[in-house]
């Protein structure tokens, strides 16, 4: 071979090199490192080891991460105590929380919620199949919220860091993992259907109960029948209650509720979902807040009680409120009925006080929301992103893989010469 052929090969190779290395998508490690307001992410995540390894072998995977600004807000939020204690399974679990397996890009959210499944499936904090779900969703001016435990709002700041095991979103707040639902009501003004459940002795089903669906009076319905409820016998109250409990498999959120869907309850009636003029019903019932997560399932609030003497009854969307099915004396506006039950502290949460059923307190970080019914709601499938994503990261290796052949041929050619 001539010195220069010889010469034009090494530097051929080297070349080679240096580009595959160019183009080799960065680790976790890199990627982390390489972002500035990450830095208090990373000094967490890599406290937690066997996360963080697991992570590093990952092909597909998405992490929610909080910027350095969502950890300022940790000291005048719940989370702090849980912090400032170290409360590592608690800590653990709102890391995992914010790891979704499969890819999620931005660009697979839409106007639609969706809602995916996290790697928290410790049974001391969750009771849902497959894991703890969070939503997604895209709003005007192509801004992505993430929504978890309590209605908390997480906006994506940073999209679509790429590295070898998937991509990471930055975030502007922490996840919350989702409560139960005698400490999720108080949050949502629904102490009278908390209380109901407590006197009915439901608590324990609607608290530990897989999957659950339930649909959930707002306080006004309970104040229209307060008198009526309160002399009602307990038997007869909880048959009501149960009516507004949803048999399944699977928790429903409200993508998974088409219009013309057919219920069955745990008191053996059924409901009918209608969508009509923008809006969700179940029977008569105006959803008014949809898929609030619950530490095993969701809930939806509706203006009006369902009556299991009367499933048949449909909706009628011309009104804005239909009036009560059932026959009552009115409270009040100040007297709000069943509230004495609420066990103490219910209405208020503090995560300092997790117990080993994994109860742990609301956050301020991230306002609560409810979810509009002036937009239908139906889900970007989780195996769409998927697919969208990895289109992304399979054209990275494919262009890799077309850059090692070209070069190795112009390599050849020159060892030729």
């Amino acid at each position: 071979m001539h010195p220069i052929s010889s010469i034009s090969l090494l530097a051929c190779l080297i070349f080679s090199i240096l580009a595959l290395a160019q183009n080799e998508t960065r680790d976790l490690t890199q990627l982390l490192q390489s972002n500035k307001n990450l830095s208090q992410f990373t000094t967490l995540l890599t406290s937690y080891g066997d996360i963080y390894a697991n992570l590093s072998f990952q092909s597909d995977v998405t992490i929610l991460a909080p910027n350095d600004e969502a950890f300022s807000k940790i000291p005048y939020s719940s989370l702090g105590p849980a912090f400032e204690a170290n409360q590592s399974q608690i800590i653990r679990s709102i890391l995992q929380y914010h790891i979704l397996p499969g890819l999620h890009p931005a660009r697979g959210y839409n106007g639609s919620f969706a809602f995916d499944k996290t790697w928290l499936q410790n049974t001391s904090y969750t009771n849902v199949t497959g894991g703890q779900v969070v939503g997604g969703v895209q709003q005007a001016g192509n801004v992505n919220v993430f929504t978890s435990g309590l209605g908390t709002r997480s906006t994506l700041v940073t999209p679509d860091l790429s590295f070898s095991g998937g991509i990471v979103h930055v975030v502007d707040n922490f996840l919350i993992p989702p409560q139960n639902f005698i400490q999720t009501v108080p949050q949502f003004n629904l102490t009278a259907a908390g209380g109901a459940v407590e006197n009915t002795s439901l608590a324990d089903y609607a608290n530990s109960q897989r999957d659950l669906t339930i649909f959930v009076p707002r306080n006004a319905a309970f104040q229209a029948l307060g008198e009526t409820l309160e002399s009602m016998p307990s038997s007869q109250l909880q048959r009501l209650l149960n009516y507004h409990i949803v048999n399944s498999s699977t928790a429903l959120y409200s993508n998974n509720l088409p219009n013309g869907t057919v219920l069955r309850t745990r008191s053996g009636q059924n409901l009918t979902i209608t969508f009509a003029s923008n809006s969700l019903f179940v029977n008569q019932a105006r959803m008014l807040q949809q898929d609030l997560l619950l530490s095993n399932g969701v809930m939806h609030v509706i203006d009006n009680f369902l009556d299991p003497d009367a499933p048949s009854v449909t909706a009628n969307p011309e009104i804005p409120t239909a009036p009560p099915l059932l026959r009552g004396t009115s409270l009040s506006e100040n007297a709000v009925p069943f509230t004495s039950f609420l066990p103490t502290g219910a209405t208020s949460f503090d995560i300092s006080s997790a117990s080993p059923t994994g109860s742990f307190g609301a956050s301020d970080i991230g306002k609560g929301t409810s979810s509009s019914t002036s937009s239908r709601r139906a889900s970007s499938t989780a195996t769409s992103q998927e697919k969208n994503g990895g289109g992304k990261l399979n054209l990275q290796r494919a262009t890799i893989a077309v850059n090692s052949g070209l070069l190795g041929a112009l390599c050849w050619i020159i060892g030729t010469l």
